[in-house]
C-alpha cells in the first residue's frame, strides 16, 4: 500500500468527510512524498487522520479524485476495480434487456466511483474513454477487466476530450483489444436503427445521454399526430447524426428540417433514415451555423411544430458563462419566432457551468423578446445510465424544458 500522502489545510476535511469525490489544489497543505500522476495516494487531515484515498493528478487543479473511503480496503487491486466496474454494469442490465435497446453508457466515471473512466457500449462495441491522471494509469487493467467482464468484440479508445488537456494528457484514440472497426457500428436504441462512428463522432460516437428525451418527442409527436388533422412538422437544430429527427418520424412526423453544420453528420443522418425505411423526401438537410439559418427560415416566413434544439457546449469553464448566457438567448429567440401557435420547443444545454436555474431564466428571456407567451410543460435531464451521484452535483450537466408557445 502507498506511503504516498495528501495533508489537507486545517479546516478543508468535510468536503471529503461528505464523500465528495475531488480535492481542489487550494486545499493541500503539503504532498508527503513525490507520487507520479496517476499514483494511489491517501489522504489526510491535517492531524493525520485517513480520510480517503484518491488518484494524484500533478497537473490539474483538481489534484486528486478520490475512490474510496475505507483505510482497510485495497484500491490497486484487481479484484477492487472487478467489483467496482461489475456493479456498474449491472446496474445497466434491465436497459439491455429487451433487447430493442443495445447502446448504453455502462460506467459513468465519479458516478459510478471510477473517476475520469467512461464506458459506452455500442453492440458489441465498447468505447473507452480515459479523462484523468487515475484513469489514464489504469488504462492496461481498465481493458482486461472489461474484456473479462464483456467479452466484446472490440474495444475503442476514444481518450480526446478537452478534460484531458486539464490533467495534462495528450489526446489518445486507437483500438485497445480485438480487431479496429471497419465501419460505423449499428445500434438499436427503443427499436430504431442508427449507424454510430466510434472513430470520428461527436463524444463517443453517440449522444446517448438524450435517449430518454428522445423517446420523449417521439411520444410527443405521435399525441400531437393524433388529436390534429395534419401531422406536425419538426425543425432539429444541431441535429448531428439525425436521432431527434428518426425519432419524430417514428412518431408520426410528417416532416423533418435538419440544420447542422456538419455535412458528414448529415449525411450520416440519411443513411439512418434509411435503415429504419423512412422516405428521404420526408426530410430536409440545412448545412450551416444554425443561428444564421434559424434567421434565413424567420426571414422565410417559416413556422413549425416542434422544435428541438439540442446545441454542444457553450460554456465549458466558469470563465464563460456570460458569452453562452448570449448564445443560448439567442438561439432561443429565433426558435420561439419559428414556434406556431400551441407548438412546443425542446430546448437543451449541456453546458455544466450553466445551471439548470439560470438556463430557465435565459429561455424566459427569449421567450419574453420574442414576443411569445410560453409556458413550461415538462423538464429534460440526462438518461438513467447517466446517473448523477448525490455526493458530486457537478455530474448534473444535461438540463432543458418543454416549452409551449401559447401566442
Amino acid at each position: 500500500m502507498t506511503t504516498t500522502r495528501i495533508i489537507l489545510k486545517p479546516g478543508r476535511q468535510k468536503p471529503v468527510q461528505r464523500r465528495h469525490p475531488w480535492i481542489f489544489s487550494g486545499a493541500i497543505q503539503q504532498v508527503a512524498g513525490a507520487p507520479a500522476p496517476g499514483e494511489l495516494v491517501a489522504v489526510q487531515s491535517h492531524r493525520g487522520e485517513f480520510l480517503a484515498w484518491g488518484h494524484y493528478s500533478p497537473h490539474s487543479q483538481i489534484r486528486a479524485r478520490l475512490i474510496s473511503w475505507r483505510e482497510a480496503v485495497q484500491p490497486e487491486s484487481a479484484d477492487f476495480w472487478r467489483a467496482r466496474l461489475r456493479r456498474a454494469i449491472d446496474a445497466r442490465k434491465p436497459l439491455l434487456a429487451s433487447g430493442q435497446t443495445t447502446a448504453c453508457r455502462l460506467i459513468h466515471a465519479e458516478s459510478d466511483g471510477a473517476p475520469g473512466l467512461i464506458v459506452d457500449r455500442y453492440g458489441d462495441t465498447l468505447v473507452v474513454q480515459l479523462l484523468s491522471a487515475g484513469a489514464e494509469a489504469r488504462r492496461e487493467l481498465f481493458t482486461t477487466l472489461l474484456a473479462e467482464l464483456l467479452a466484446p468484440q472490440r474495444i475503442y479508445e476514444r481518450s480526446d476530450a478537452a478534460a484531458r488537456y486539464k490533467e495534462g494528457l495528450a489526446s489518445q484514440v486507437g483500438t485497445l483489444y480485438g480487431p479496429a472497426p471497419a465501419a460505423p457500428v449499428m445500434i438499436l436504441e427503443n427499436g430504431l436503427r442508427f449507424l454510430v462512428d466510434v472513430q470520428a463522432g461527436h463524444k463517443s460516437g453517440f449522444y446517448l445521454d438524450q435517449r430518454a428525451n428522445r423517446q420523449r418527442l417521439r411520444e410527443t409527436v405521435a399525441r400531437l399526430a393524433a388529436s390534429r388533422p395534419a401531422p406536425p412538422t419538426l425543425l432539429n437544430v444541431f441535429s448531428y447524426t439525425g436521432g431527434f429527427a428518426v425519432y419524430g418520424l417514428a412518431g408520426g412526423a410528417a416532416h423533418v428540417v435538419n440544420v447542422d453544420s456538419s455535412a458528414a453528420a448529415l449525411a450520416l443522418g440519411r443513411e439512418n433514415l434509411a435503415l429504419n425505411g423512412y422516405a428521404a423526401a420526408r426530410v430536409e438537410d440545412l448545412t450551416g451555423d444554425a443561428f444564421e439559418v434559424l434567421r434565413q427560415l424567420r426571414a422565410a416566413g417559416q413556422q413549425f411544430d416542434l422544435i428541438v434544439l439540442d446545441p454542444p457546449k457553450f460554456a465549458v469553464s466558469k470563465r464563460d458563462v456570460q458569452r453562452a448566457a448570449r448564445g443560448y438567448k439567442d438561439i432561443n429567440l429565433q426558435a420561439f419566432h419559428l414556434l406556431r401557435p400551441g407548438g412546443q420547443l425542446f430546448t437543451c444545454s449541456c453546458s455544466g457551468a450553466i445551471s439548470a436555474d439560470l438556463f430557465q431564466k435565459i429561455v424566459f428571456g427569449a421567450a419574453l423578446d420574442a414576443g411569445s407567451d410560453a409556458q413550461i410543460i415538462g423538464r429534460l435531464t440526462q438518461s438513467s445510465d447517466h446517473p448523477v451521484a448525490l455526493t458530486c452535483p457537478e455530474g448534473d450537466y444535461l438540463k432543458g424544458l418543454i416549452c409551449r408557445n401559447l401566442s
